[in-house]
């Protein structure tokens, strides 16, 4: 069974995240969610797994970019919002634990 690394192809950790796995036998394939898209069911359904909190990249150069008035008085809709528009503020990598959740960043990884 392949795994999906949802992320961005030139990101670091995304590219760690498929080395990790394939080394370790398991195929993975990256799903970039600049070029391929993002569902808007499919970011909903991270968001109650994961919480938004925890997803949202804050410490990225976009984060940085976004005017004030859009980082102020955050909350779940306005994150969901700005992440879909914004792919690159999704905290990378996020995959999917072979259909039984999902999981963000390489510390899972690193068992």
């Amino acid at each position: 069974m392949t795994t999906t690394v949802y992320g961005l192809k030139n990101c670091d950790a995304t590219r760690k995240a498929v080395k990790i796995l394939e080394e370790r036998g398991t195929p993975a394939k990256i799903h970039d969610l600049r070029l391929d898209g993002l569902p808007p069911k499919l970011l909903k359904e991270w968001i109650v797994q994961i919480g938004w909190e925890t997803m949202l990249n804050k410490r990225g150069t976009t984060w940085r970019g976004l005017p004030d008035e859009l980082k102020d008085d955050m909350d779940e809709a306005k994150a969901e919002m700005l992440m879909a528009d914004h792919p690159a503020l999704i905290k990378r990598p996020i995959l999917n634990r072979d259909g039984t959740g999902f999981m963000v960043g390489l510390d899972g990884l690193k068992c």
